[in-house]
């Protein structure tokens, strides 16, 4: 490889000292034009700093990697990473304060990710650093960030305030109090935003009089900034906040800014609102959520912006009943994005309002979303029947909803016929054998010869898991007689469905009932005049070979197969000659 300068390693090794070696071809692959060379050396690092000892992994590999900060972000991003595990590397907590000056620059590069992962190792390594050296060390860095001239350098700062503020003198905390009020204010944005982004966090390290001294002040100010990215920021921070106040402040300090945050001119500060409910409302108690969370929840269940209904309706569960209900019957509201979101959780508050509330209030919004015209919204009620059953039991459910089951397993849509095909097992080991077959059963046959491929190949599968669930007896007497019939239908698609059943079902139905009654019904089909269910024919052979006995095999799969390897179509030859080649036949 071409290399960014001569080799440092014949430099460094001139004088014969071997010991020299490892830092010498570091440099010569730091300087190596091939990138994955370069990552590739500072994922050795460790090893490197190993081998040259705690001392010279100081006074040489650190200086070193200082200097020369100028890469691709993967190899920054791998150095950051890396530096945050070095510190018994360099001699223990005591010399920690060494890894501080590569971190320092890496915390002030253009590329996000780095700066992210720099500040990551930062507050990892500030852990291990005792009171003294972070006063002495680490805090005036944090400084140096704070104060940079470069918004990167002022937005990885916030991320570091947190993490040394317990830990050093009241002097020293007055000033990074300070330092912090400054970023919130910061003329750029993007520092505003990570300063938002770490309020509540710095939050939970200040002293009660100083959050609402100082904390209150800049969320009030936060909140209300020009740019929705930091408002929504402050809404998150909202929670800590919330949670370290006494519940007589709440309403004098927290309550008019969330109002207002509520009602934000921007949909994505609203929706952030809508997403923190939950969270919002176990910080700030009972008695706020019911007089002003719960008005402000139900304006965001109507809001104009989809994605904000949506994101309060996935809230809605886990409520209590008097608080529910409003929502629940916003089910009925038009918009598809509210009833599709609602329909999502509505199912697994049956567990919560328990049996008579289920029947009386759930039942029949469930029955009218099992035929609302939105294919999502019928969806997610389908396929969290479960909970219901759970709750009201399988006779009262499929009183009220097998109907509707029934109608939707005629769906005009083929994608919701295929919700009620996989969910069909379930229901049908929760209705049992003698419901599913006087209620279900002609069902499940009908979806075999849908006109839709994927609801085929569904409906095949379907059965196979009902013979797993209700056993080989049952399929023998209702399953089997029924799919071999479909073998003389005069469409080849249905034909064609026999095979894909055969091969489906004759493991879980085991030796006897495939080589009896499905294997005959198999080798007629060979003589079919279409070449599709032909080759097919072949390729159940194949499938179904490892069930069968040796005598079946050579005495009748063997002579049919040999038919069929001097078909005249191509297919029909190369799928029976591989089925000869698979099993084993004398």
């Amino acid at each position: 490889e071409e290399k960014r300068a001569g080799p440092a390693s014949t430099l460094y090794c001139a004088d014969g000292d071997d010991s020299l070696y490892p830092i010498a071809v570091l440099i010569d692959e730091l300087r190596n034009e091939d990138v994955q060379l370069r990552l590739n050396s500072i994922k050795k690092l460790s090893t490197i700093a190993l081998a040259l000892g705690v001392e010279r992994t100081r006074t040489e590999l650190l200086p070193f990697l200082t200097d020369t900060i100028y890469d691709e972000d993967e190899v920054l991003l791998a150095l950051a990473e890396q530096l945050g595990n070095f510190t018994m590397l360099v001699g223990g907590p005591e010399y920690v304060h060494c890894l501080l000056p590569p971190l320092e620059s890496l915390a002030t590069v253009e590329e996000t990710v780095v700066r992210d992962k720099a500040v990551e190792s930062l507050r990892k390594i500030s852990q291990e650093h005792s009171p003294v050296d972070l006063e002495v060390h680490f805090e005036p860095l944090v400084k140096r960030l704070a104060s940079g001239d470069w918004f990167t350098s002022r937005t990885s700062a916030c991320g570091l305030f947190s993490v040394c503020y317990p830990r050093v003198s009241s002097t020293v905390k007055a000033e990074i109090r300070q330092h912090f009020r400054t970023l919130c204010s910061d003329d750029t944005p993007m520092v505003r935003r990570a300063a938002a982004s770490k309020l509540g966090e710095f939050a939970k390290v200040l002293e009660l009089d100083y959050v609402k001294s100082d904390i209150i002040s800049l969320f009030t100010a936060l909140a209300s900034d020009e740019q929705d990215s930091v408002r929504l920021l402050a809404v998150e921070a909202c929670v800590s906040i919330a949670t370290l106040l006494p519940q007589e402040d709440l309403e004098t300090l927290v309550m008019p800014t969330l109002r207002q945050a509520a009602e934000d001119k921007s949909w994505r500060v609203r929706y952030m609102v809508a997403d923190k409910f939950s969270e919002l409302q176990k910080a700030v108690g009972p008695e706020i959520t019911k007089n002003d969370l719960v008005p402000a929840f139900q304006n965001l269940l109507k809001d104009c912006e989809a994605e904000v209904r949506a994101a309060a309706a996935n809230k809605v569960k886990g409520k209590r009943l008097n608080i529910m209900l409003p929502f629940i019957r916003l089910i009925q509201y038009t918009n598809q994005h509210v009833k599709s979101a609602l329909a999502s959780v509505i199912m697994g508050l049956s567990t919560i309002l328990g049996k008579d509330n289920t029947i009386e209030h759930l039942l029949p919004l469930f029955l009218a979303q099992l035929k609302d015209e939105c294919p999502e919204v019928r969806l997610n009620i389908i396929s969290n029947l479960d909970c219901v059953n759970e709750v009201i039991g399988i006779r009262q459910l499929s009183q009220s909803l097998l109907p509707a089951i029934v109608e939707l397993a005629e769906d005009a849509k083929w994608r919701v016929r295929l919700a009620i095909i996989e969910y069909m097992p379930l229901l049908a080991g929760q209705l049992g054998v003698e419901f599913f077959d006087e209620k279900l059963n002609t069902l499940c046959m009908a979806w075999l010869i849908d006109h839709v491929y994927a609801i085929r190949e569904a409906a095949t599968c379907n059965l196979m898991k009902l013979v797993e669930k209700f056993g080989a007896e049952w399929a023998q007497n209702t399953i089997v007689p029924k799919v071999l019939g479909m073998a003389n239908d005069p469409n080849y698609l249905h034909r064609m469905t026999t095979l894909f059943c055969i091969n489906a079902l004759s493991e879980a139905c085991g030796q006897e009932i495939t080589t009896k009654q499905m294997l005959p019904v198999v080798l007629k089909m060979s003589n079919d005049q279409v070449a599709n269910v032909r080759f097919n024919v072949a390729k159940s052979l194949q499938k179904i070979g490892p069930v069968l006995d040796n005598n079946a095999l050579q005495t009748e799969v063997k002579p049919v197969l040999e038919k069929l390897a001097s078909d005249q179509d191509m297919d029909v030859k190369y799928f029976a000659q591989e089925a000869i080649s698979v099993l084993p036949l004398a």
